[in-house]
């Protein structure tokens, strides 16, 4: 029979019983619409189920929300692989439970892994505590001799990529197993290594598209979300063992990467482009081509004189060397150096001759020298500089293509005015991460006016500072604001100057004479979605909100290791309030009764509080439930 004649017969044959069929797998939205023409709908409770990996088709076949499979936890792991190896009734030596469930965990969830591992246990293996421990120990080598079982079959879903899609998803086998990968950090990587492309017409900019990019290959169960922001936006993400064990071996074989987790000769030279160095060995540095585009070095360079001196038991120090200079004046054409390790003495001046450079992480002691403005091409600067007080070049606003700048601690930057007569800027920084008090002036703010998110930190030694009135009104653009003091210092809300556009503000370590004094000049921004407090302290100890003091926009409330004992509130305070978090506030003993009329109110977690404030929340709970509220989640972490 032909596909109609097949078609017809099932249609024919489904006309009189009610029935149930199963559709697996399904790939395409056009296959759907051909397959769903067959089954007829005489309104007799007839059902048709269809599973797919791709979660914009099952919305297409069903507008209703589609049911998410979830990896199985670690006690389903384990109940999983028992019921492959020894059946239903579990009857499995004591000896062995330990490490099995040490087997089923290194499977992180997925059924299909559990299931090939089980089959390898129950026919090849001698059920011995010595033989299920080489097991454990080799879990991803007897994945990959089992390709048509595991490899093929999630690789069917890479296969069904669309081409734009695929260099991203491959990129993330440049990573060690089981590294949280930051997603802003991620897609800046994908617009440094060219891999983001802009539709033609489109109004959108680069980090519009690399965002929609993951979000399709997170819909595709490709990339896993592995922490998420409360409006839903993806904070953190990885990849699942398995799929990366297909990324190194799809990249190996399109010559897409070569990560280096094993020594090669250089006879066996790859003439790849783009490396990520994942163990240490010897005359690594020797083995890459000029041709090299980007290097990830989650391991030392493997220099064979180690001119390492310690200055801590734990930080190793690069000195400046020359086979260190040689190594970087070789790649003319570099476009992403990471390198997470080593700590070199001090910025390795090498690096600023690399012109083609856009994305740059690197580890050091001392300051960022002048010669970075070199770098006009560079995007993405992430600076893990050890140093007490950074004092960034004046030059720096010469990079007009910055986009991204995450310091580790408090950077003074210079007055963009480089002379009398040449006034420069950033007009493309987005985010600012480090940024010390002192440099924020509104000169500074109208230089970068596009900026989006900024992080300030206080100076060390707060001692003769200037406190002055800090006016980021001119920053029209800007999203997200988190100030955070080394110590504790008083700082009155009168002195910011916030734009209206502020949506997430974060304050950490601040104190003050009352929490009135803080906390309600924080009503007066329209558009503040979430505010979060760390570490603060005031004399008094009792939040008193009046019916003046609106919240209302306020979604996410975080309070994290506060001096509060009382607090005191209504609904009508935080009308719009989805989430409530409170960290460590050990002195509060319960939460305002009156939440319990906030009808947009979805969760509330307690890590580490007192009893009594876990008890007004379970009493909040259940009221809401006794007054036909829609559910309110609860988290308690003792």
């Amino acid at each position: 029979m032909n596909d109609n004649e097949l078609a017809d017969l099932v249609q024919k044959s489904l006309k009189g019983p009610r029935y149930l069929v199963v559709v697996d797998d399904i790939w395409s939205r056009d296959v759907w619409d051909i397959i769903s023409q067959i089954f007829p709908n005489r309104n007799n409770g007839s059902r048709v189920l269809l599973t797919t990996r791709e979660t914009d088709v099952a919305i297409y076949a069903n507008t209703s929300s589609p049911h998410k499979m979830n990896l199985l936890d670690l006690d389903n792991s384990w109940k999983l692989l028992c019921d492959k190896v020894f059946g239903l009734e579990h009857d499995h030596p004591p000896e062995l439970e330990e490490i099995g469930k040490q087997i089923a965990e290194k499977c992180q969830g997925l059924p299909l892994i559990i299931s090939v591992i089980a089959g390898h246990l129950s026919k090849t293996v001698p059920k011995t505590l010595k033989s299920w421990k080489y097991v454990a120990q080799t879990l991803s080598e007897i994945i990959a001799s089992h390709p048509n079982k595991c490899l093929g079959v999630l690789g069917l879903s890479y296969h069904h990529l669309p081409n734009r899609l695929k260099p991203c998803f491959l990129s993330m086998g440049d990573f060690p197993e089981d590294f949280q990968v930051d997603t802003r950090r991620l897609i800046q990587l994908w617009i440094a290594e060219g891999f983001i492309r802009m539709p033609s017409g489109s109004r959108k900019s680069l980090e519009e598209v690399a965002k929609n990019y993951l979000e399709d290959l997170i819909s595709r169960n490709l990339i896993m979300a592995r922490k998420k922001r409360y409006n839903g936006e993806v904070k953190v993400c990885g990849i699942h063992d398995v799929l990366r064990e297909f990324c190194l071996i799809e990249a190996e074989m399109t010559e897409f990467m070569h990560v280096m987790i094993t020594p090669f000769s250089p006879a066996q030279r790859p003439n790849f482009r783009r490396f990520s160095i994942q163990e240490y060995f010897v005359d690594a540095y020797m083995l890459l081509p000029p041709v090299t585009r980007s290097i990830y070095c989650f391991s030392y360079l493997g220099i064979p004189s180690e001119p390492r001196i310690k200055l801590l038991p734990i930080l190793p120090i690069y000195r400046h060397d020359p086979i260190i200079h040689g190594f970087f004046s070789s790649f003319n054409h570099l476009r992403v150096l990471i390198i997470l390790r080593p700590y070199f003495g001090s910025f390795p001046l090498v690096i600023t001759k690399l012109f083609h450079l856009r994305y740059l992480q690197v580890r050091y002691l001392g300051n960022i020298p002048e010669s970075i403005s070199e770098l006009l091409n560079l995007q993405t600067l992430i600076s893990d500089a050890n140093s007490l007080e950074m004092t960034l070049p004046r030059k720096i606003w010469m990079m007009k293509n910055l986009r991204y700048i995450r310091l580790r601690d408090a950077s003074y930057l210079p007055s963009p005015r480089i002379d009398k007569n040449l006034v420069t800027g950033m007009p493309n920084l987005e985010e600012f991460f480090g940024l010390c008090y002192s440099s924020c002036t509104n000169e500074v703010f109208s230089s970068i006016p596009n900026l989006k998110r900024l992080t300030i930190h206080a100076p060390l030694r707060v001692d003769n500072v200037p406190w002055h009135l800090l006016d980021m009104s001119s920053s029209r653009k800007l999203e997200a604001f988190k100030l955070s003091w080394r110590q504790r210092f008083a700082w009155p809300m009168k002195r910011f100057g916030f734009p209206t556009s502020l949506r997430k503000l974060t304050l950490a370590s601040c104190s003050a004479k009352k929490w009135e004094e803080t906390l309600s000049p924080l009503t007066k921004l329209p558009n503040r979605e979430e505010l979060k407090l760390k570490r603060c302290r005031a004399e008094d100890d009792v939040w008193r909100l009046t019916d003046k003091d609106l919240f209302r926009s306020l979604k996410l409330l975080l309070l994290s290791e506060l001096n509060l004992k009382g607090w005191e509130a209504s609904s009508d305070n935080f009308p719009n309030l989805k989430r409530l978090v409170l960290k460590e506030c050990k002195d509060l003993q319960v939460i305002p009764t009156d939440f319990v009329e906030i009808c947009t109110l979805e969760s509330i977690e307690l890590h580490d509080c007192t009893t009594t404030a876990e008890d007004s929340v379970r009493n909040i709970k259940q009221e809401r439930e006794d007054m036909g509220y829609n559910i309110l989640k609860v988290y308690l972490h003792p």
